[in-house]
């Protein structure tokens, strides 16, 4: 990445945007850029990396985070080899280039990948293959932001929105992140990506100023993910092939840029630039809206790269800007910021407030980064509930716990079927087989024998049940299971189907048939990743 963008953006356009190295060592342009060569060079990189993307592995569009939690609830963790490659160059080429994304969405997938490759040469079981993958994903994260208990965290708290955590094996995946920081650091050095003067906050006024920093990086970081996927949606329904999106979505980058060239890249460069309070007023707003903009059209377009950082950046200048108001520390409400706004947005509260105090060494702030951080995710969990919006988070692949995971409640359905195999007369290639998830997610029947059936669905009425002789039942279907509110209920303490109830049905075909104008065989809950999945593959045909 590097290469590329000294080369792209360096020669080419005339202007190479600050990572934080540099700018630590009192880095700066020294030619002026070109808007005709910066709109060509930027759009050819987005067209390359659109090409590579959707012609060889489409799974790897988008920041990649996505990938991994939908891997991890549908496959077990399972990701094909040709994703790591692939998002390793698309990536390089997005952000070298000058696409508005970070490095951690690429970097969590093609480490994720590592993970699943060698689950795959190790011949391990799906439990496993979850771990593996965790680990490779928060060891990939800990080498780049050198923040290993925040990564390991983070992998654990981003796959469910619901203040869930993958606890399972925990010690196993905090190895992993302190092997990583530790070749990091002995191979580049050990200091913080960010640099935070050693400041304490001690006036009482401050912390309700940082109370409502947090008040308004929760409404910020409710508007990120429904702009971001909003400009995601918009470029689907632009009729033409997925692999010349990127180059469109790029070249609007590039217009944003002549104007705003701080927006080019993930912006480490200017988020220290606001730290060290060399950025004031209307400007940081500036910066605030058009790196909004600049992400959404770099990565919703289908574009390679992170949305961490481009968060951080949107937090670290509407803590500046606060702080610009209040006439407070630039470096303690920049820091703030970057936690709060993307704490909220990817509601990951916990591993935020651990992840930026150990980027910016500012250990001195973690008491009032938390009292930020919370106000952002109350203030946006208020927001979500009353507004209910059609996205919550950045990670739209995140669900609410594990009770809506397809790949354990898959487990919880053999486990029912297990327990009335005898009154089913169930064999035990029934319960063994590996189509399960699509009686989940598709709502395709299983057939048991003597004409029978499992079907799961949703009923579209309320329904009342009547007695049988092993089951509640409705119309000759016997009702085996309720999911209702994340909760299986068996069917014989349930009197009546509530509409939008999911069922575990077993019957015959011509009985399913007969119930068609309550019951559809299809799952609302569980399909949602499945069709994720479906519209990423459609864009490659």
């Amino acid at each position: 990445m590097h290469l590329i963008s000294t080369y792209a953006l360096g020669h080419l356009v005339g202007y190479l945007p600050q990572d934080t190295l540099k700018l630590l060592s009192n880095y700066t342009n020294h030619t002026t850029l070109n808007p005709f060569m910066l709109l060509v060079v930027i759009t050819i990189g987005g067209l390359l990396s659109g090409l590579l993307v959707y012609i060889f592995a489409p799974e790897a569009e988008g920041h990649g985070t996505d990938t991994v939690i939908r891997a991890f609830h549908r496959n077990g963790g399972y990701l094909r080899p040709i994703v790591v490659p692939i998002k390793i160059l698309a990536s390089a080429i997005t952000i070298g280039t000058g696409g508005a994304a970070g490095r951690e969405g690429p970097t969590a997938l093609f480490s994720a990948g590592i993970g699943s490759m060698y689950a795959n040469f190790r011949k391990v079981g799906i439990k496993k293959r979850q771990v593996f993958v965790l680990i490779g994903m928060a060891s990939g994260l800990s080498a780049v932001f050198k923040a290993p208990l925040g990564t390991s965290i983070f992998a654990i708290e981003v796959l469910y929105t619901n203040n869930e955590f993958e606890t399972r094996e925990l010690i196993y995946i905090l190895f992993g992140p302190f092997i990583a920081y530790t070749i990091t650091g002995f191979l580049f050095g050990w200091q913080p990506i960010f640099s935070v003067p050693d400041i304490e906050v001690t006036q009482i006024s401050t912390y309700f100023k940082i109370a409502f920093l947090g008040v308004v990086s929760g409404i910020i970081g409710f508007i990120l993910p429904n702009t971001f996927y909003g400009v995601r949606d918009l470029f689907r329904k632009i009729p033409i092939l997925p692999h010349f999106k990127p180059a469109l979505g790029a070249f609007v980058v590039g217009l944003i840029a002549i104007y705003f060239p701080q927006v080019l890249g993930g912006g480490y460069g200017f988020i220290q630039e606001s730290i060290n309070g060399n950025l004031v007023g209307v400007i940081l707003l500036s910066l605030l809206i058009a790196k909004i903009l600049a992400f959404s059209f770099t990565v919703g377009s289908g574009g390679s790269g992170g949305v961490f950082a481009p968060s951080l950046y949107i937090g670290a200048m509407l803590g500046a800007f606060m702080a610009y108001v209040f006439k407070e520390s630039s470096a303690v409400f920049a820091v703030i910021g970057m936690a709060a706004v993307f704490g909220a947005a990817a509601r990951t509260p916990l591993s935020t407030i651990v992840m930026v105090a150990e980027m910016t060494g500012g250990y001195s702030l973690l008491a009032p980064a938390t009292l930020g951080v919370l106000s952002a995710f109350f203030v946006h969990d208020i927001l979500i509930k009353t507004l209910k919006p059609k996205y919550v988070s950045l990670y739209e692949a995140q669900l609410l716990s594990k009770d809506y995971s397809p790949i354990y409640q898959v487990e919880k359905i053999r486990e029912i079927l297990t327990c009335h195999s005898k009154m089913l007369n169930l064999e035990k290639a029934v319960l063994d087989r590996e189509d399960l998830l699509d009686l989940l997610e598709r709502g395709e029947e299983v057939e048991i024998g003597g004409g029978k059936y499992i079907f799961f669905g949703t009923f579209t009425k309320k329904v009342k049940l009547q007695e049988g002789e092993y089951f509640k039942k409705y119309k000759n279907v016997d009702v085996i299971y309720v999911f209702r509110n994340g909760k299986w209920l068996p069917g014989f303490v349930v009197n009546s189907i509530l509409e939008g109830d999911e069922v575990l049905l077993v019957g015959s075909k011509d009985a399913i048939d007969r119930i068609k104008d309550e019951f559809v065989p299809i799952s609302q809950t569980f399909s949602k990743l499945r069709v994720q999945h479906e519209e990423i593959e459609g864009l490659k045909n």
